[in-house]
């Protein structure tokens, strides 16, 4: 298959409803599908056109060197098929399969290799009741804590000009730049772009309905009026998502959403962590991921680069 052909087969595979993952090739265990490239296919061409669709890869071989964190939950199905012939696997994610692009050895030299894997649920056996629920979305996506950044908390806040919620700050460390279930996006500090920063975005919001009144937001006003709104993420969809600042704590900040329709405002009383955590996995929350999708993911988008908007 040509570039073309291996993105459409590797989209078709990525659906629970294309069936069990069944490879041809001789003695591939099952649970996954390798796919066959042309002769003028290159790794760098489909690891960069992956990246554009799925978000930054995970590299799980580099060197022939296997990253040892590498389990059922972190891309280990994706190593299985090739044993000591793999060269290098970049992996992503797409809710329960994993897709790996990468380099093997073969009779004619080495070879790029394209792989679409099933991925358990990396929540399966359930967490504690006292799991925070950081920590739960955490485990639901299958996230690797050690990717955590650090944050100057107290430069982003005296730039934007009030404290945030304690929940909503360990997730931008834990996760940064990407979205959830690839459809809600964090806006986090020093984003490259302005939709995305929570504090550029915050500040040209104002701007705008400053020059154009706060039509957009009635019956609210925008932060940084007293008790106004402030973004803190979006969807794919437009849905807008914002802490309602009434109050001087922030962990006690309720949610408002809305849809690109008039009149379309909700109300949620929690914490930011927990709305996220109910949009993952509960079917009859109001931006429900869970009607869609069994397992879980955070679509990572840490390796674009700076470009202004």
């Amino acid at each position: 298959m040509n570039e073309e052909e291996l993105l459409a087969a590797v989209h078709g595979l990525l659906w629970s409803g294309s069936g069990a993952l069944e490879c041809r090739e001789l003695g591939h265990p099952a649970g996954h599908i390798c796919l066959a490239t042309a002769d003028e296919v290159t790794l760098s061409a489909l690891t960069e056109q992956l990246s554009g669709r799925y978000g930054e890869p995970r590299g799980l071989v580099r060197g022939g060197h296997v990253d040892p964190a590498v389990t059922e939950r972190t891309g280990l199905p994706l190593l299985v098929p090739f044993g000591e012939r793999l060269v290098e696997m970049s992996a992503w994610v797409y809710a329960g399969r994993w897709i790996g692009c990468g380099a093997t050895r073969t009779g004619e030299g080495i070879r790029p290799v394209v792989v679409v894997a099933e991925r358990p649920d990396p929540a399966a056996d359930g967490l504690p009741e006292d799991t925070s629920w950081v920590d739960r979305i955490v485990a639901v996506t299958g996230w690797d804590p050690q990717r955590a950044r650090t944050v100057d908390w107290a430069a982003v806040e005296a730039r934007l000009g009030t404290a945030l919620p304690g929940d909503y700050k360990r997730l931008a460390e834990l996760f940064g730049l990407g979205a959830f279930d690839g459809f809600l996006q964090l806006s986090v500090p020093d984003a490259p772009f302005k939709s995305s920063d929570i504090v550029r975005q915050s500040r040209w919001l104002a701007e705008w309905a400053r020059a154009h009144g706060n039509r957009l937001w009635e019956p609210y006003a925008l932060f940084p009026a007293p008790g106004g709104l402030l973004e803190w993420a979006g969807s794919e969809q437009a849905d807008r998502f914002y802490w309602l600042t009434e109050g001087p704590d922030p962990d006690k900040w309720p949610i408002v959403m809305s849809e690109e329709i008039p009149d379309s405002w909700q109300r949620f009383d929690g914490s930011t962590a927990e709305f996220i955590h109910r949009m993952l996995t509960v079917p009859d929350h109001p931006f429900s991921t869970a009607r869609y999708f069994d397992v879980h993911w955070f679509q990572s988008y840490r390796s674009l680069e700076a470009a202004g908007d």
